[in-house]
């Protein structure tokens, strides 16, 4: 009588497990939609959960003018998620001075936010603490 253990077997089971492990643990890539604002704006926002429940925001821009040679001239560019449907928060500033954006207008933000994000944008304000966006966005997501 044969044995019914079988190396092939084990193999097949442990590449299962392991893709079920990389598809729950996928983070969420989403591209920025073309902007009439700064119409060569690029970018990308991926949102992965970490070990504490949180939801991490990774954003990544590309030829994002200065706010300050909008018009009007703004003073920074604020990230901003809508969770839930309801809730607009504040998540920071994008400081788009030379200090932080290289000469070629690319720059990057990190964030945590408890809430699930369902969309994410960038507006250009006066304040970057203000506590609702303005009318001026400049990237943004559909909804995910």
């Amino acid at each position: 009588m044969k044995p019914t253990f079988c190396f092939k077997n084990i193999f097949l089971v442990a590449a299962i497990v392991a893709t079920f492990l990389l598809l729950g643990s996928c983070a969420k890539k989403v591209a920025f939609l073309n902007s009439s604002v700064v119409p060569a704006a690029r970018g990308s926002v991926k949102v992965t959960k970490d070990n504490n429940d949180n939801y991490v925001l990774k954003i990544q821009l590309s030829n994002l003018a200065e706010s300050s040679r909008l018009q009007p001239a703004k003073g920074s560019y604020v990230v901003w998620i809508s969770a839930d449907g309801a809730t607009t928060k504040n998540m920071g500033q994008i400081k788009s001075g030379t200090h932080l954006m290289s000469k070629n207008l690319t720059a990057a933000f990190e964030s945590v936010s408890a809430f699930k994000p369902t969309k994410v944008f960038i507006t250009a304000e006066d304040d970057p603490a203000a506590q609702y966006p303005s009318a001026l966005v400049v990237l943004t997501t559909d909804s995910f």
